[in-house]
């Protein structure tokens, strides 16, 4: 299926192609404050649509890319930092359009422990 989805402001916008079937609730000190419901996918399945060049966020080991909209603060997906590999693009649902979030199950990452 294919989602379509961006900012709250509408200059970073995103579509993607999958099954959505479960989102991560990751305890994280980043996806924690920012309440993000997360889905994996491979990154190729994504495709980035943006007026203006998504600002980037990396902390701790810098392994993820966070992505947010420059212009409303709105972060709507993030990213594998390091090139090369299989890599993945983590979407946040809330960004996403006709999603009945309270209907997509939900698991817990302890991201706080794998810091």
């Amino acid at each position: 299926m294919l989602y379509k989805g961006g900012c709250h402001c509408g200059k970073v916008s995103i579509e993607v192609e999958g099954d959505l079937e479960v989102a991560v609730s990751c305890n994280c000190s980043i996806c924690s404050k920012k309440g993000a419901l997360l889905w994996a996918v491979p990154r190729d399945k994504m495709t980035v649509a943006a007026e203006t060049e998504p600002s980037s966020y990396l902390f701790h080991r810098k392994a993820i890319a966070h992505r947010f909209c420059p212009n409303c603060g709105m972060h709507v997906y993030a990213e594998d930092a390091a090139e090369g590999g299989e890599r993945t693009a983590y979407i946040n649902i809330r960004c996403l359009e006709a999603v009945e979030i309270q209907k997509v199950p939900v698991i817990e990452f302890d991201g706080r422990a794998a810091l």
